[in-house]
């Protein structure tokens, strides 16, 4: 059931952002359009109830449980910069916006951009090792939590590697080939 629900709700936030933007945008009702994006929250909601009662029902905590606060983590912290990239590629392509502010790709300024996305999927891994480690506290010492455990470490690898790719960028700075050597 919880598989089947975290697939419901990812199907439902891209419904919900095609419905908010269509309505941003074709029936140009922009009041209307963020309504329904400000409904995305609601699906993280609902998710965390199911998790939680399934839980406190006497589940046993395996790897769909981990993979909700996986998932319910990346939609919070990645969600918005999400719903962001795609309206201003449709505000673009379907009502005359400004083209997409494409991401830097050289020097200091590219770096800068590769930290604030590590910042974000950091972020987004923190919060699911947060709700994995309430679900191992909600569980109790009576439930088998290693599953949830295995989840958290691989989110401590997501956090490793965004900061490597992060690092390097500041490290070894890709330089723009227009530019002389010597500056």
């Amino acid at each position: 059931m919880i598989v089947t629900l975290i697939v419901l709700c990812e199907v439902a936030f891209w419904v919900l952002l095609a419905a908010g933007l269509a309505l941003r945008y074709v029936a140009r009702k922009p009041r209307a359009g963020a309504a329904v994006l400000l409904c995305e929250p609601l699906l993280e909601v609902v998710l965390l109830v199911v998790t939680a009662v399934d839980l406190r029902n006497g589940a046993e905590p395996d790897w769909k449980h981990g993979l909700a606060a996986v998932y319910i983590g990346f939609t919070v912290a990645l969600g918005h910069s999400t719903v962001k990239w795609v309206d201003a590629r449709v505000a673009h392509r379907f009502a005359g916006g400004p083209p997409p502010v494409k991401p830097p790709r050289y020097g200091r300024a590219r770096a800068a951009h590769e930290w604030r996305t590590a910042a974000r999927w950091s972020l987004a891994a923190v919060i699911a090792i947060a709700l994995l480690q309430a679900a191992a506290w909600y569980v109790g010492d009576e439930g088998d939590t290693g599953s949830l455990e295995m989840w958290r470490g691989t989110m401590l690898w997501v956090i490793g590697i965004n900061l490597v790719i992060a690092g390097s960028y500041t490290l070894f700075p890709k330089r723009d080939p227009q530019e002389p050597v010597g500056s």
